[in-house]
């Protein structure tokens, strides 16, 4: 599977131009055989804590929008996006996966960004989910959820490609990058990592550093800085290999994961 990852810099709080942004780039990445394309966290809107405002319902202009790119240009999506009507009354910071048959499917983030205040505007999801795109078994994650290696591990099995679409800092660039290369690493399986670029309304600046991962952490593909449109050519057969030469997910004991303060000579110990 032919998979482009679109970096693009990302208009505040303004879906209109970014429907025409990400037009361009989808184009691009549909000439060069694509069969998924990935666009960033929130690319409708960037960042923007004021869900209230900017969070779309289900059915709402950037979801047609999306179906309609994916119709006309043959490919499947998976984008960011702020929506609203959910239970719970906040809105959800969502991955949409879109196909070009228009079904539409759903992850919602499970982890809130607290640092920035993100757990007070929108609502955290309860489940992951894995998707079936072309043949190959697609886990997606968004953004502040790379830091947990929980729900990674949980899909593993079931995972030949971790999607991870986000917003993430220039000032944490090398966090984004380590734990990309460690996700794939440790899962034995691709990991996809599309970051926007450009200065958002809080004046945070992105540089994108994009990249696609192997199964075995090498860089396949990566870049800084611009807009861009990169592409991964994601093959299931190469993680099965992967993990059939180097087999350390066998070697799981989840059962003796826990944690247990213990005492020697009358001092606690932690291990």
């Amino acid at each position: 599977m032919r998979t482009a990852l679109v970096q693009m810099n990302l208009a505040w709080e303004d879906w209109q131009a970014n429907h025409a942004r990400a037009a361009k780039l989808l184009k691009r990445a549909a000439d060069s055989g694509a069969d998924l394309a990935l666009l960033p966290e929130m690319f409708a809107t960037g960042f923007s804590m004021d869900g209230a405002r900017i969070a779309q319902p289900p059915g709402g202009p950037t979801e047609r929008w999306l179906q309609g790119m994916a119709r006309g240009l043959g490919l499947h999506l998976i984008a960011g996006l702020a929506e609203t009507g959910f239970p719970g009354g906040l809105p959800v910071n969502n991955a949409l996966l879109v196909t070009p048959d228009g079904d539409v499917a759903r992850y919602t983030k499970l982890h809130p960004f607290s640092f920035s205040g993100e757990d007070e505007h929108y609502a955290p999801g309860t489940k992951v989910v894995t998707w079936e795109v072309a043949g190959v078994r697609v886990t997606p994650q968004v953004c502040y959820d790379l830091r947990f290696p929980e729900p990674f591990r949980l899909a593993a099995d079931a995972t030949d490609a971790f999607v991870v679409i986000a917003n993430w800092p220039e000032r944490r660039r090398a966090h984004w990058q380590t734990l990309l290369r460690a996700r794939a690493i440790e899962n034995l399986c691709y990991v996809l990592g599309v970051n926007r670029v450009g200065e958002d309304g809080n004046g945070v600046s992105h540089l994108g550093d994009s990249a696609g991962i192997s199964p075995w952490g090498e860089t396949l593909v990566s870049a800084a800085g611009a807009e861009t449109v990169l592409l991964v050519d994601v093959d299931p057969k190469e993680v099965a290999e992967a993990r059939a030469k180097f087999p350390a997910l066998r070697d799981r004991r989840p059962g003796v994961y826990s944690s247990s303060a213990e005492t020697a000579g009358g001092r606690a110990l932690r291990s």
